[in-house]
């Protein structure tokens, strides 16, 4: 990882903020469950960016249709769809984008392609129709329940849950949020804050992995505030830091 001053779309560099961090050189990363509106998103943001991108889903042949979808957008080969399992293994990074309902499983279903590796996991605990009211799962946090029952083999991230889908997904703009990045193993959490910074989003160290139950329950309160006034694309700043 390599500072710079300010990520693209950063924002005015005076702005208190911590060092950008940028993966060194592009990774092979997986979108599990990527065929949604935040799992496209990210895989195009990413892709952008310069890494390889899967995205893989439970049928094939969805992921090869969305990750067409995104080349077209892109002008170049630069994503393939395959199934979960097939991504999984060939990934350095996965990242898991789907719904509550289905998080467990999914990331089950590919533990073993995961072993050893940093699991990007941006689940949120909705309950439709009330997406807009905080109804976290027993415990607390969707996130650090899936780590302990994952263990040490898979070291599981938590981030992105609060970057808006439809924000991702318009290439022509910066997005406009941070990005809180909790994990119980630091070097997992500073790998995925400069992949954050790849694609111009500012991460910030936010704790252990009990601490994604804030940005969880934050997902409810923006969906909330984009209802009360009209917008899509409600995100977080974090402000009064200083560089560290």
């Amino acid at each position: 990882l390599r500072r710079r001053a300010a990520g693209p779309g950063g924002g005015d560099p005076a702005r208190a903020a911590p060092p950008a961090r940028r993966v060194s050189a592009p990774m092979r990363l997986a979108a599990l469950g990527g065929t949604g509106a935040e799992g496209r998103g990210l895989a195009l943001r990413l892709a952008h960016a310069g890494h390889e991108v899967t995205i893989g889903s439970r049928d094939p042949a969805r992921a090869a249709a969305a990750a067409e979808e995104l080349n077209e957008r892109l002008g170049r080969p630069a994503l393939r769809g395959a199934a979960n399992s097939e991504a999984a293994a060939w990934a350095e990074l996965a990242l898991l984008t789907v719904p509550y309902a289905a998080q467990r499983a999914t990331a089950l279903s590919v533990a073993d392609s995961l072993a050893g590796k940093i699991l990007v996991d941006a689940t949120v605990p909705l309950r439709p129709p009330r997406v807009a009211r905080v109804q976290l799962p027993e415990g607390g946090s969707a996130v650090a329940a899936l780590q302990a029952e994952l263990g040490d083999r898979v070291r599981v991230v938590s981030a992105f849950q609060n970057v808006s889908a439809h924000a991702l997904g318009d290439l022509d703009r910066a997005v406009d949020c941070d990005v809180l990045v909790c994990g119980d193993d630091v070097d997992a959490r500073e790998t995925v804050i400069g992949l954050a910074a790849s694609i111009g989003l500012r991460g910030w160290h936010a704790g252990p992995i009990a601490n994604s139950v804030v940005a969880e329950g934050l997902t409810s309160v923006l969906i909330a505030i984009n209802r009360r006034y009209k917008a899509r694309d409600a995100g977080i700043r974090i402000t009064g830091a200083g560089d560290g």
